[in-house]
């Protein structure tokens, strides 16, 4: 088996990426037709910002407690659950868009407001399935696992905006009324197969320990680890300005579709798929990889390439410029998500595994919602092309930042590791 997929021979993760490959695809669908839709009542670029701190801010309040259940209870049985809610809740938001009761500006907070629940299930399934890739490859494979996993992510975010920007065009065009929810019916359906991969698995049976403390402590106490560990400290402090700043460009990818590209619900759905193009190929190349040295280089230069993307991104008024900009911009930004995942699962004892994941959580999605209510209120008074510029231009001193300590502090530490040997 060729390196870049040496993960896939364990059977409970090949069931796993098959059927999470397929329940992506649903959810992708179900994430670009909620912004469609909310902008298509609303036309608001603040309330698109609101409906990502809606989605977002319940990881930043219960990761801990999400972590904690991932070292407490069966992580297995937790993913079963995890995707069996956030099923039911894509039915709930198709049957109540196709009946006609979310058709004006209010039926956005109905979005909105299911756009919460999920979150608040994201909380717990984030960190408890994290945790649980070790228990499927084991710890040998889990670089690549991780790897995959993300190229699983990115490869639904390929796949399903196209599906949805070309599913609402074409019912759009026929005169269906509330062609969103044909998206969150498909969305409830793909989550049967994610759901029936997790039955099929056979798992050896791991004893947990159940941690001493309350949720908030042992959060406190992974985030502690967290701090004091200088390559994950400055990974994570790195990737949380990122998500904070850099990953708000999909929220606005509704203005930037229609009133900027003026490439309509097509166009939308064009612009996610070319990202997730690219995030796809950023996860295989990272997966490829045979050794994990030079990870800290590799993020600085990864996150110094989208910094610039979503600068050039936020002045382009090409669609097919912008376009190929979004593919970079994928590409880099995965990549250096991946070798920041890396960089904590391979640092963390598996003791922590859990907590340790509640906290990269926390940092990576959990710092989002923080983003979205800030770029969400800026783009209501310069627009969205200024907001993300001034983004873009945010991470690339931070990018640049982190760049220079990685430059000027690896030889040193190789010096002193060579004159001890």
């Amino acid at each position: 088996m060729s390196p870049r997929f040496r993960a896939l021979q364990h059977r409970n993760f090949q069931l796993f990426f098959g059927g999470q490959l397929t329940s992506l695809i649903g959810t992708w669908m179900q994430s670009t037709a909620q912004l469609w839709l909310v902008y298509k009542l609303t036309g608001s670029a603040a309330l698109l910002g609101f409906f990502g701190f809606a989605n977002q801010i319940p990881i930043l309040v219960l990761a801990s407690i999400g972590g904690y259940v991932g070292d407490r209870y069966n992580r297995h049985l937790g993913v079963i659950w995890t995707q069996t809610v956030s099923m039911i809740l894509a039915f709930t938001l198709a049957g109540l868009t196709l009946s006609g009761a979310i058709h004006d500006a209010r039926g956005a907070w109905v979005v909105i407001g299911i756009a919460f629940l999920s979150g608040i299930v994201n909380a717990f399934d984030v960190p408890i399935r994290q945790a649980f890739l070790v228990q499927m490859v084991g710890k040998e494979d889990l670089p690549n696992a991780i790897a995959l996993n993300s190229s699983i992510f990115n490869g639904a975010r390929v796949v399903g905006p196209a599906i949805a920007g070309a599913t609402i065009a074409w019912f759009d065009a026929h005169h269906v009324r509330s062609s969103e929810g044909w998206c969150f019916v498909l969305n409830g359906v793909s989550f049967l197969a994610v759901i029936a991969a997790l039955f099929m698995m056979r798992l050896e049976k791991v004893e947990t320990k159940p941690p001493a403390g309350s949720p908030f402590q042992k959060f406190i106490e992974g985030f502690r680890f967290a701090m004091t560990d200088r390559p994950i400290r400055s990974a994570l402090l790195l990737l949380s300005l990122l998500s904070l700043l850099g990953l708000q460009y999909s929220v606005f990818l509704p203005v930037f579709a229609r009133d900027v590209l003026h490439g309509g619900a097509r166009g939308f759905g064009l612009l996610m798929s070319a990202a997730g193009i690219g995030a796809v190929l950023g996860a295989l190349q990272f997966a490829s990889r045979t050794t994990y040295k030079g990870l800290a280089k590799w993020i600085a230069v990864m996150s110094v390439i989208c910094s610039v993307g979503l600068i050039v991104f936020s002045r382009s008024q090409l669609f097919w410029l912008s376009a190929a900009v979004l593919f970079v911009v994928g590409f880099a930004a995965t990549s250096q998500m991946a070798a920041t995942n890396t960089t904590v699962q391979n640092r963390v004892p598996d003791e922590l595994r859990g907590r340790m994941m509640a906290v990269y959580a926390t940092m990576f999605m959990g710092v989002q919602p923080i983003g979205s209510l800030i770029a969400g209120g800026l783009a209501k008074h310069i627009g969205a092309p200024n907001t993300l510029g001034i983004f873009g231009g945010i991470c690339l001193l931070g990018s640049l930042f982190f760049a220079v300590r990685v430059v000027t502090r690896l030889p040193q530490a190789q010096a002193v590791a060579s004159s001890t040997d």
